[in-house]
C-alpha cells in the first residue's frame, strides 16, 4: 500500500524564509536552491520507498493538490488538456490528477532520482500514460511545449533560494513558462516565499491574474496573513 506524508515540508524547513513583504529578493541563499540538495534528498526518498513503500512528502499538504484540482474542475478544464507539473518530485500531484480523470499529464524534474521515484510510484498506481522526464526547467528541451495548464508547488520557491544568480534564474523561469505554454494557457503557482503582490510583479508582463485561490490564514500580533499564496495566471502574449 502506497504511503504518503501530508506535511508542509520537512526538507530543511528551517531554511525556508517567511513570506517577504518587499519585492526585493532579501532571502538568504539556501541549500534548498541547489540541485545537489534535491538529488541527495530524492535518493534517500527513493531508497525509503523501495524499503517500506513510503512515497514521501506532499508539498504544502494534500489540501494544496485538492485546491488546484477543485479550481480546474470548476474552470471546466478538459480532461485531455495538456498539463505540466513543474518540479514533480515524487509525482503525487500527477497521481491525484489521473485519479480525477485528467489523461494528458507530464511531470518534469531536474533530479534523476526524483524522476525514478515518480516512475516507481506511477507503476504501483498502474498509471501507464503519464509522461515523466528529466528536465531543467530553466533550460527546457525544444520538445517541451504546448501545455494548456502548468502547475508549480514549491519549485519557483527553491529557485528563489539559489546561491547562484537568482535574479537571472527567475527571469529564465518566466521565459521558460512562456515558451512551454499555449497562448491563454493557465499557470497555477503555490508559494510560501512570495506574496500575491510580489508574484504579480514577477510574472508581469506576459501573464495576468485570473484568481487567488483561498489558503489557510493565521493571525499573530493583530496582523492577519497567509502561510502560502496560491494564484492562477493566464498567459496573455
Amino acid at each position: 500500500m502506497l504511503m504518503r506524508r501530508d506535511v508542509m515540508s520537512t526538507h530543511g524547513a528551517e531554511d525556508y524564509p517567511v513570506q517577504s513583504t518587499e519585492l526585493e529578493d532579501d532571502f538568504a541563499p539556501s541549500k534548498l536552491g541547489t540541485k545537489d540538495y534535491w538529488d541527495d534528498a530524492y535518493k534517500r526518498e527513493l531508497q525509503t520507498y523501495k524499503d517500506i513503500g513510503d512515497a514521501g512528502e506532499i508539498w504544502f499538504g494534500e489540501e494544496s493538490m485538492d485546491r488546484v484540482i477543485r479550481w480546474m474542475e470548476a474552470q471546466n478544464v478538459p480532461e485531455n488538456a495538456a498539463i505540466l507539473d513543474i518540479g514533480t518530485g515524487n509525482g503525487m500531484f500527477l497521481v491525484e490528477l489521473a485519479k480525477h480523470g485528467f489523461s494528458n499529464l507530464t511531470g518534469i524534474d531536474y533530479s534523476k532520482a526524483g524522476v525514478e521515484l515518480t516512475v516507481n510510484i506511477l507503476e504501483e498506481e498502474d498509471l501507464k500514460n503519464v509522461t515523466i522526464q528529466v528536465e531543467d526547467f530553466l533550460n527546457p528541451s525544444a520538445e517541451l511545449k504546448g501545455f494548456d495548464v502548468c502547475v508549480d508547488k514549491g519549485t519557483f520557491d527553491a529557485i528563489s533560494l539559489s546561491p547562484e544568480d537568482r535574479e537571472e534564474a527567475k527571469k529564465l523561469y518566466v521565459n521558460s513558462l512562456k515558451t512551454v505554454m499555449q497562448p491563454e494557457g493557465f499557470f497555477v503557482i503555490t508559494s510560501c516565499n512570495w506574496t500575491k503582490e510580489q508574484l504579480l510583479q514577477i510574472f508581469r508582463p506576459g501573464f495576468e491574474l485570473v484568481r487567488e485561490l483561498p489558503t489557510p490564514r493565521f493571525q499573530f500580533g493583530g496582523v492577519t496573513g497567509n502561510s502560502v499564496t496560491a494564484l492562477v495566471f493566464k498567459r496573455i502574449d
